[in-house]
């Protein structure tokens, strides 16, 4: 992966380990890929008076571990160990405050748009390689940023195509 420093991160609580994989979606300004947005946006540097949007967020400090964008490219703001600020109030399991025992990974994308197969390859392979890494975490304890923030995120979104990513991991998840 592309290593590009992201600020917004902090310890992990010193009890915790990780155990859950989150799923999101973005892109910078919305439906548009490519650019340089998202990574200025992770690393606090996003132009609020570059498009209408970005007075709304620009002031946001938030990051996640990994991006996948549209051509499969990985790109990591936080190490594994750190805790990256994707998930903000959320539940999973019962446990309350995922970002503490999360790794979130942003798929470049919206809701409503297919993704590419290269991400979904990228995906799959990245979770396995997490899943070998930390006992703690199975293909089992995977979400939507929907699935842990109901009723304030919808993403990855109706699109993201669940079935697919069971086939390229074997079936496994949840």
């Amino acid at each position: 992966a592309r290593q590009v420093p992201s600020p917004n991160c902090d310890e992990r609580p010193a009890d915790c380990y990780i155990g859950l994989i989150v799923i999101h979606n973005i892109s910078l300004p919305p439906g548009n890929y490519g650019g340089p947005e998202i990574e200025q946006l992770f690393t606090n540097c996003l132009d609020p008076a570059a498009h209408p949007y970005f007075a709304e967020i620009a002031h946001l400090k938030v990051s996640s571990h990994l991006l996948i964008r549209r051509d499969g490219e990985l790109i990591q703001y936080v190490p594994f160990s750190k805790r990256a600020w994707h998930a903000g109030d959320s539940c999973f399991d019962g446990r309350q405050a995922c970002n503490d025992f999360s790794v979130g990974i942003e798929l470049e994308g919206q809701d409503t748009e297919a993704y590419t197969d290269r991400q979904y390859e990228q995906l799959a392979a990245v979770m396995q390689a997490l899943v070998a890494t930390y006992p703690g975490l199975s293909l089992q304890r995977v979400a939507g940023h929907s699935d842990i923030s109901p009723g304030r995120k919808t993403d990855p979104g109706p699109a993201f195509d669940w079935q697919s990513l069971q086939a390229r991991l074997g079936g496994g998840v949840a």
